[in-house]
């Protein structure tokens, strides 16, 4: 039977990763340095060739991530899908996004035109109210919509072809990939995230948990990074959770969770 497996990944350095004070850079673009983690990235990711789909959040730099990262995928035909429910946690500057308009312009011209696919992108996903806000119940429900976007994307898939592996690429944020995964072991590692620039995680689905949209890191990624398979429990990701949205209230990288929210 074929397998659907989601390789998750943190962006490239950023401007806005090279000190707090870039974090006033609206939409900040990859560095020098970043560009090159892409090229190293597209030489060590395994089995390039078996990406069926590319997700990204429509920040500027996952999106340049995505493109200089899986240039065979993209030369394959495969375009990458933004989605607004990637976008990083935080209200800052760096982490608000550029507006429908302004990224259609960006993609639709030059070496890049064409290999973005927008639809998915909401025209009020940068305001960063409501249900696009930094507070963390919603930032988990977005997290929650996202995996249930992939989760169909994967199905549609395989009644097309049973036979053929799914493979999803997913670029995204640090401090988001925490409520994706729902994984907080090492979330203090770096400034708000335990992910390294370019990092990559396999997952695969769990099911019958939320609709078969829960995630559960595979044994390969996890003993390849932590060199055994043991994950934290409930309770324990629980208590990594609550803490380090605690630092991030008291740091301005979110909102308090709502009382009635909390699992």
């Amino acid at each position: 039977m074929a397998k659907v497996t989601i390789h998750c990944v943190r962006h490239a350095q950023g401007f806005h990763n090279l000190s707090l004070a870039n974090h006033t850079i609206p939409d900040p673009l990859l560095t020098p340095h970043g560009k090159s983690q892409c090229q190293t990235l597209s030489s060590t990711f395994p089995s390039p060739s078996k990406i069926t789909h590319l997700v990204s959040s429509p920040l500027r730099r996952t999106l340049y991530t995505t493109l200089l990262s899986f240039p065979t995928a993209i030369t394959r035909g495969i375009r990458i899908t933004a989605l607004s429910e990637l976008q990083e946690t935080s209200n800052l500057p760096c982490d608000t996004g550029s507006s429908v308009s302004s990224l259609e312009a960006e993609f639709s011209q030059g070496e890049f035109a064409g290999t973005v696919d927008l639809s998915h992108v909401s025209e009020d996903w940068n305001s960063k109210t409501g249900r696009w806000s930094p507070a963390a119940h919603h930032i988990e429900r977005r997290a929650r919509q996202a995996r249930l976007f992939l989760r169909a994307l994967a199905d549609q898939s395989l009644a097309l072809n049973p036979d053929q592996d799914v493979e999803i690429v997913v670029v995204t944020h640090g401090g988001y990939l925490h409520y994706f995964t729902d994984d907080w072991d090492g979330a203090g590692k770096f400034v708000g995230t335990g992910w390294a620039n370019t990092e990559v995680r396999s997952y695969e689905f769990v099911e019958g948990d939320e609709a078969g949209a829960g995630l559960r890191e595979t044994r390969e990624s996890r003993v390849g990074r932590m060199g055994c398979e043991i994950q934290l429990g409930r309770e324990e990701q629980r208590t990594l959770r609550d803490a380090m949205e605690k630092e991030w209230c008291e740091s301005g990288y979110q909102g308090p969770r709502e009382e009635s929210a909390k699992m």
